[in-house]
């Protein structure tokens, strides 16, 4: 893949979406639901040299070189669900100039274990907002993180 047309091309978007929203002033262009989703997986799968598997896989969007099943979680939003406890979760905000903020990067077990005794929501997803996923980001050890090896760090 190459990383800088792709890179480009982010960031084209969000310019196109700046542009729109300054011809109309009060709608929102913002992407959203799949198109951010699968926006953040490339995102990740390019920065950190991850492996893309097919889309829809139950608990992971990649694997990393040595065999780490990743679920990605992208959000330009307050918050991220899942629907199961992955093996290794990397959650990101994607920023308005097409780059992002690392929130998460550790194991899947330390996020589901915060939805321990609570009823399953109705859609099937649980949601736990960024501020928390900041808060459990400082108890992950670095040995545990998947580095980046693409990109400006965050």
């Amino acid at each position: 893949m190459n990383h800088t047309k792709f890179q480009a091309l982010i960031k084209d978007l969000y310019k196109t979406v700046d542009q729109l929203e300054s011809m109309f002033p009060g709608r929102h262009f913002t992407p959203d639901g799949h198109m951010v989703g699968s926006i953040g997986e490339c995102l990740v799968a390019d920065a950190y040299g991850l492996t893309l598997a097919n889309a829809s896989n139950k608990g992971f969007d990649a694997v990393s070189a040595s065999g780490i099943r990743v679920e990605i979680k992208a959000t330009q939003s307050k918050s991220v669900a899942f629907r199961s406890c992955p093996d290794h979760a990397i959650v990101i905000k994607i920023n308005p100039d097409g780059s992002f903020e690392e929130i998460y990067n550790g194991s899947g077990d330390r996020v589901y274990n915060q939805f321990h005794g609570k009823k399953l929501p109705s859609n099937g997803q649980y949601q736990i907002s960024i501020s928390k996923l900041r808060q459990l980001q400082h108890e992950v050890p670095a040995t545990e993180r998947i580095n980046r090896v693409n990109g400006d760090e965050a």
